[in-house]
């Protein structure tokens, strides 16, 4: 696989106004959730608000988990000391793949972690076969956290702002 351009669709300097065109309510109860994990609270509950806030169609698939293995794999994810192992144990849950996994970390530590899916890369002008770990974390994570830092944002406000221009200038999924 040819590494990716990543390309800015919309210029640094309006980061802060398209990060602020984001339905924040949307994530209030995603990252309340994460909050509980990150307090030792690993139930299927937390896990489903956060799924809910990503894709309400994986539901179903996250219902097919063995409460205790969600309760394993959440403990393993905050005890993880590497990003790669923290993802690793949450894909090995039905329902979650690497933009679901992204999700539940960002909901867990938004100043470590971003979400990566459809929207985020239309923003960057990434095709979406780029989805995997190794493509998240050599080149996608780090050049997140380079250009929000660029912009002077937090990480979570930059994807904030790729998640806006892309549901309202760019990719109608």
């Amino acid at each position: 696989m040819v590494p990716a351009t990543f390309e800015l669709r919309f210029p640094l300097s309006e980061v802060d106004l398209w990060a602020a065109k984001y339905p924040v309510e949307d994530d209030t109860d995603a990252f309340d959730a994460g909050a509980k994990i990150r307090a030792g609270d690993f139930s299927v509950a937390n896990l489903k608000r956060i799924v809910r806030w990503k894709s309400d169609r994986r539901i179903g698939l996250i219902s097919e988990n063995d409460p205790d293995d969600v309760a394993d794999a959440l403990r393993l994810t905050l005890d993880a000391r590497r990003a790669r192992s923290a993802f690793s144990v949450l894909m090995g849950l039905r329902g979650v793949a690497m933009p679901m996994a992204s999700a539940i970390l960002t909901s867990i530590d938004q100043n470590k972690y971003t979400v990566v899916d459809f929207r985020a890369q239309d923003a960057l002008s990434i095709p979406e076969v780029y989805v995997d770990l190794n493509f998240y974390l050599l080149h996608y994570l780090p050049e997140c956290v380079r250009l929000a830092s660029k912009a002077g944002v937090s990480l979570r406000n930059f994807d904030r702002a790729l998640w806006s221009w892309s549901k309202l200038k760019g990719a109608n999924k």
